[in-house]
Order: structure tokens, then sequence, then C-alpha cells
């Protein structure tokens, strides 16, 4: 384990799994996408006011779940860059036009400023929230997804419990979470030097794409 120590006490800097992401151009476009692939509906999300944006949820399990993210048309621009690359309109149309739509990833952790500090790829940590909930996120300067996509973004919920075990359950399970990667040799050097445990598996392929399997009431399904 990585272990960063502080006035007497080891604190945990361990990254785990805390939520797949769907970066969409619209919440409809996304949650019609989930439905296309898992059969199963959404819960709806709330605001992020520090961003402008909205989103959708999913329980996937205890503590993971799947969200939808979007623009929000009918919030402010706002004062700094937005999360997930969500700036970039057309870069963001364009990879869902080309089927790459699970495109992100968010780490959990209990010391954000320690796993930030391992590394510049990852951005600082800001205050973001959604109705009375609030917590900390790594974010570049220039809101783009990390390293390209590949390494995650990280989340530190600040002693709260994560969301997912107060989602409705509608009975879907993330059985598995799969990064295929031009050179997956680097991908697994960098989650290792991130301190990711439990990483995605990783396999070869010409570029960066994400997939899941669920399991669902109506079968195994794939998420892509």
């Amino acid at each position: 384990m990585l272990l960063r120590q502080g006035r007497g006490a080891a604190v945990l800097t361990m990254l785990r799994l805390d939520h797949l992401v769907i970066v969409a151009p619209s919440l409809a476009e996304g949650e019609a996408h989930v439905r296309a692939c898992l059969g199963l509906p959404m819960q709806a999300g709330g605001r992020h006011p520090e961003m402008g944006t909205h989103n959708l949820v999913l329980r996937l399990g205890d503590d993971v779940y799947l969200e939808v993210i979007a623009v929000d048309p009918a919030a402010p621009a706002p004062s700094g860059p937005r999360w997930f690359g969500l700036d970039e309109a057309v870069a963001v149309r364009t990879a869902w036009d080309n089927g790459r739509r699970l495109r992100a990833w968010v780490a959990r952790t209990d010391a954000i400023g320690a796993v930030v500090a391992r590394t510049d790829s990852l951005g600082g940590p800001v205050r973001v929230s959604r109705g009375t909930r609030s917590w900390l996120f790594s974010l570049r300067p220039d809101g783009a997804l990390p390293v390209g996509g590949i390494a995650p973004s990280v989340i530190d919920w600040e002693g709260q419990p994560g969301p997912a075990s107060g989602m409705t359950d509608v009975g879907a399970r993330l059985l598995s979470f799969t990064v295929a990667h031009p050179e997956p040799e680097r991908v697994t050097a960098l989650y290792a030097r991130l301190g990711i445990a439990d990483p995605p598996a990783i396999t070869a392929g010409p570029e960066l794409t994400y997939g899941a399997l669920v399991r669902t009431p109506a079968g195994e399904r794939s998420l892509f």
C-alpha cells in the first residue's frame, strides 16, 4: 500500500475505482445509449454549478456506479475549465459518433493532495458540489482528460460515503472493466506508479477504448 506519513498517522493514498463515466453530447443521448446497451433506466443525478454540467447515474454495486455527464445548457458558463474535456464540444461529438462513449473513469482516495503531488498529469484538487454534497476532484488546467484519457481522474469524498449506496438498486453489477491501448505496458506502468488497487484489465488495441461487462436482471451486457 502507498502511505503518506502525517503528524504521527499514516494516510492511505491507494486509488480504487469509484465510478465509470460516459462523456455525452447531451444527457438524452447518454441515457439512450445506456438503455440500448444495458436495458436499464438511469437515475437523475443533479447539477454541478462549478462546472456547468449535469448528470445521470446508475448503481453498479455497493460502492461503484456509472455516470453520464454532459454540459448543462441551462447553466451559466463556469469561470474555469469544465471537467472531462467537455469544453471541447467538437471532440466530444466526434468521439461519440465514432462509438467511443465510455471514455473516462474516476478513482477515489482519502488523500487527494498526496496523490496529485506524485505527478503533474492529474492536475490539482478543486472543490465541486451537487446539491448539498461537496467534494474534492482533480482537474487539469485545461480541463482535459488526464494523460489523454488513460489515467483516471481522482476524487476525495472527504470522509463521506460515496453516493452509490444511496442510489436506487435496479440489479446492475459491474463484473469487469477493461482498457485497450496500443501500448498496454505503458498503461500498466502508469497504473502501478499511481498506486491503483485492482486496476482495470489492460489489453492491446489500435486506440484507447474502455469497456465494461455488467450483469443485469436480463443477463450480462456490454457497455462501451
